[in-house]
C-alpha cells in the first residue's frame, strides 16, 4: 500500500510564492546528500552502511541507477523552479520536487534535526501525487512538457 497523499505540509507551494532570488539563496543554504535506506545500489554515493533499503521506504534506483551528480541537478533545478513546499519557520522547504527527462518523479525531504541535508526517492505509488508534480512541473518548465 502506498503512503498517504493527504498532508497539508506536502503541498507545492504556488507558483511565483518565492522570488528568484530567494530560491538562489535557498539552492546556496540546502543540498542533497542521498540516503542508503532509498537505494538498492550505493552507486557514487559512498553510505556507511554502503546500503541498507527498507521495504517501506520509496526508493530512487529501481528503474535506473541514479548517480549523485544527476541526483544533485535534479534537486538544484526542482529548487529553481520553485517545486517546494511552504517554507518552514526555518526558512526551508520540507520537500522539493523534481522530474528526470523520462517524467520519473522524484521528492527530495528533509528533517528537522538534519534541516539543510535532503534525501530523495522515486514517488511511483501515490498517483494523484505524481500527476500533480508532472502537471505543475510542465508549466513551469514548458520545454519539458510533452
Amino acid at each position: 500500500m502506498g503512503r498517504q497523499g493527504n498532508r497539508p505540509d506536502r503541498r507545492i507551494a504556488r507558483h511565483g510564492t518565492y522570488t528568484e532570488e530567494t530560491l538562489k539563496k535557498l539552492a546556496a543554504r540546502i543540498r542533497y546528500v542521498g540516503s542508503g535506506v532509498h537505494k538498492l545500489s550505493p552507486g557514487d554515493y559512498d553510505f556507511t552502511p554502503p546500503c541498507d533499503p527498507r521495504p517501506s521506504k520509496d526508493v530512487c534506483d529501481d528503474v535506473r541507477k541514479v548517480p549523485k551528480a544527476e541526483a544533485a541537478r535534479l534537486f538544484r533545478r526542482g529548487i529553481e523552479l520553485g517545486m517546494v513546499s511552504f517554507f518552514t519557520m526555518d526558512g526551508v522547504p520540507k520537500y522539493v520536487w523534481s522530474v528526470d527527462e523520462d517524467d520519473n518523479v522524484y521528492e527530495a525531504k528533509t528533517k528537522k534535526e538534519r534541516e539543510v541535508e535532503y534525501h530523495g526517492y522515486r514517488i511511483s505509488d501515490e498517483v494523484d501525487m505524481c500527476r500533480e508534480v508532472l502537471k505543475e512541473w510542465g508549466r513551469r518548465c514548458p520545454k519539458h512538457s510533452r
